[in-house]
């Protein structure tokens, strides 16, 4: 099963629309389960519900083969600590779904580590669902030594 979650903030219609969209096109082959938030648009190809209590979403996390979902911070930290493949699509200020583009800023560095996949445009989204069944994102390590040395070099300048 496929976990789609736009996050409890905000409703993602570009988001849900595409996925329902790749259903009907028969590019998803796997049950989707959704938490949409107060969206206005409703999917037509699988079940969803507005919100999820901890227990029902942790739930859902834990079922799900692999996760879709907007490039919040919550949501990819969720998905690396426990090991679920990822495919997100970032909120955009031109459409009015956020403020600024800083979730573009955050997957690009996300996806260059290889931790998540990222479409980003909805027009991307068909082809990345299929790669998200064989996606294997890399583990997050501890980069302490990376912030100390960050720290440091900081410090010296002054």
């Amino acid at each position: 099963m496929i976990f789609l979650t736009v996050g409890t903030q905000f409703p993602f219609d570009r988001l849900v629309k595409a996925v329902d969209s790749a259903c009907s096109g028969g590019f998803v082959e796997d049950e989707i389960f959704a938490q949409i938030g107060h969206s206005s648009y409703k999917p037509e190809n699988f079940k969803f519900v507005e919100s999820l209590d901890k227990h029902n979403f942790d739930k859902n996390l834990k079922e799900a083969s692999c996760l879709i979902s907007h490039a919040g911070m919550g949501t990819i930290t969720m998905a690396l600590e426990h090991n679920k493949p990822l495919l997100v699509l970032p909120r955009l200020a031109k459409f009015g779904e956020v403020v600024n583009d800083h979730q573009v800023d955050i997957v690009g560095q996300f996806e260059q580590l290889g931790h998540i996949l990222v479409a980003y445009t909805e027009d991307q989204l068909p082809e990345k669902i299929k790669e998200l069944k064989t996606f294997v994102p890399k583990p997050r390590g501890n980069q302490a030594q990376l912030v100390v040395n960050r720290i440091s070099g900081f410090l010296n300048e002054l």
